[in-house]
Formats: C-alpha cells, structure tokens, sequence
C-alpha cells in the first residue's frame, strides 16, 4: 500500500483508508462482529488510516475504532468534534473543545489523539482567531497531535488551509465533485496540508450497483437525507440527483472502466491520481468491500483518456447541480 506524507502533521498514511460512518450510524445496521472483521481486514490489506466522529453512532465507531487501535498501536485514528451540539459559532470554544477531546479519548482509549477535525462547523467558525488559539492549546498541552477541518465548501477549505497550524482538510471528491481540483488541492499541495478525500464513491453510486429500482432502508441517510432533511444535501449522493447519477455512472461504467476493474476501483483510482490527495477514505460494510476498495491502489494510474472522459461526464451532466454550490 503507497503512503503519502501529510507534512503539517508529520505522518504518513495509506493512500486508501477507511471511513467508518457506516460502523456507527445512518447506513443501516451493523454488528459489532462485522464491524471488527472489516476494520480487521482494513489493517491487512495495509490500510493506516482510519477516519471517525464522535456523533458517529453518538460514539460507537470511535469505540470500535479506539479497539482496533489497541490491536494495531501503529495506525492513525482520526475523528472529528462538534455536530453532537447545536450549531451555533458560539458553541465552538475552548471549553466545548476539552470536553468534546474528553468524551473522544474516553470512547478511543488513547492520549494524545492523532488527529482532531472540527465536523462541518458554522461558515463564522473559520474566521474565529479564538477557535484556532483553542486548538492550538489542545496541541501544546500534549491533548491532541494535530487538527483539522472537515469542510462542505470549496471557500471553508481554502479558508481552512490559510491557517497556519491547520495540518489538514477533509473534503468531499470524487467523479461528480471536482470542484475542489480547481483551488483546493493546489493550495493544500503548497501549505503542506493534507487531503482526506471524502464520500469517493458518492454514497455508493460510484460503485455501479444501484438502479432505478433500488431501495434503501428508513435508517439509511440515502432514504432519509435524499433532498438534505437532515443535513447538507452533499453527503449523499455527493448532493447529485439520483436519476442524474445512475445516468452518469451508466456512461462511466461503459466507456471508461477497463476488463478486471471494477467501477467502484476506478473512481477510488481517480481520487488517487489527483496531485496533492494524501488519502481517500471510503466506507465498507464487508471485508470484501474493504479488500475490494484498498486494491485501487495497485492498479496502474488513469490513461489520458479515462480523465478525459470523467471530465466530460462531469461537464455534461453533473456540473450543472453541484459545481456552484459547494
């Protein structure tokens, strides 16, 4: 497995890694046994980067990531702090942040914590020197290792990476969000400050399996949060319109994927390829999927023409609903 230095944080990690929402919450549900054996099977396939929240399952992914770490001490758990409070910019403050760390070291067993984002806070929170001071304790005190932020937006990125001690962003890429290739990823590339490249496969569209005819359960965000009645439409789906994604992935899926590769690898492969990405984390529910997901990594990089083609699907029928608003 390739490892790709965030520089601002002074760690390695694999090129692929796992995202664990699925492990926690609004996926449906999942067993505990099937939780260790994909986080298991994560770590033999050479994954080293294991990304969390603390409102993921209100704690439960962190506390089995936080186990898996007790098994393997050498992988980087990363979580995330702020959407089990009320947004609100004022939430967001030195003593909201010790208790949040608290409650995250109490579910993960471990001290300092690797890395800590802020989870899609308020758009004022960027601008707020107290925030970033705040933080900036965390890690002087020997309580965190490095921060971060998760971002729903393009500008919330770039404002992100001109703080100086910022060590990463974690934003939304894939095949239907290239936005962020345009200024993001150049500037992160510049300051030293990691990628984590989220929802990568467009809440599973990007894996070819799903049609018009598919149906997800009452507990699945891709049932419950379709049109954003839970949160920021973009999670899922990447915020594309079902209809408008299947005929997307049906043109991808016939015109660029090659014989042996799966769709799902190609679209991982596409993260991949992009200068400056330090990881792409998708979810698994399966050692199979995890397995299936971390071999991206050894397929040759994308010919010309493929990028080309994932440029022009986007240009015809994805830019449209997703490129001015994130």
């Amino acid at each position: 497995m390739e490892e790709r230095r965030i520089e601002r944080l002074g760690r390695d990690v694999s090129v692929v890694g796992l995202g664990t929402w699925q492990l926690g919450a609004d996926w449906g549900e999942v067993e505990p046994a099937a939780a260790h054996a994909v986080l298991d099977a994560a770590v033999q396939a050479g994954v080293t980067f294991f990304d969390t929240a603390d409102v993921y399952g209100d704690g439960r992914s962190e506390r089995f990531c936080g186990e898996l770490r007790a098994r393997h001490p050498g992988v980087l758990v990363a979580t995330k702090m702020g959407r089990r409070a009320e947004q609100l910019p004022e939430n967001y403050n030195a003593a909201a942040f010790e208790a949040w760390n608290a409650r995250s070291r109490e579910n993960l067993g471990f001290e300092p914590l690797d890395l800590v984002q802020l989870h899609c806070p308020p758009d004022s929170v960027y601008e707020d020197d107290a925030v970033f001071d705040a933080l900036d304790a965390l890690v002087e005190e020997g309580r965190i290792g490095g921060y971060g932020v998760s971002v729903e937006t393009c500008e919330q990125a770039l404002r992100a990476i001109a703080r100086p001690r910022v060590a990463s962003v974690q934003i939304i890429l894939n095949c239907f969000r290239l936005k962020p290739l345009e200024q993001v990823i150049p500037a992160a590339r510049a300051a030293g400050v990691g990628i984590i490249a989220r929802v990568p496969l467009a809440s599973g569209l990007l894996s070819g399996r799903y049609d018009e005819n598919t149906r997800f359960g009452a507990d699945d965000h891709r049932h419950f949060n379709r049109h954003g009645e839970a949160f920021d439409v973009g999670e899922t789906f990447a915020g594309v319109p079902y209809d408008v994604g299947l005929a997307a992935v049906r043109e991808l899926d016939h015109n660029v994927s090659d014989p042996g590769v799966t769709l799902a690898q190609f679209a991982l492969r596409w993260v991949i390829d992009q200068p400056g990405v330090s990881t792409v984390i998708p979810g698994a529910r399966n050692p199979e999927q995890v397995r299936a997901n971390a071999a991206a990594a050894s397929i040759p990089p994308l010919r010309d023409e493929q990028l080309a083609a994932v440029r022009d699907v986007y240009d015809r029928l994805i830019r449209p609903h997703v490129h001015d608003r994130w």
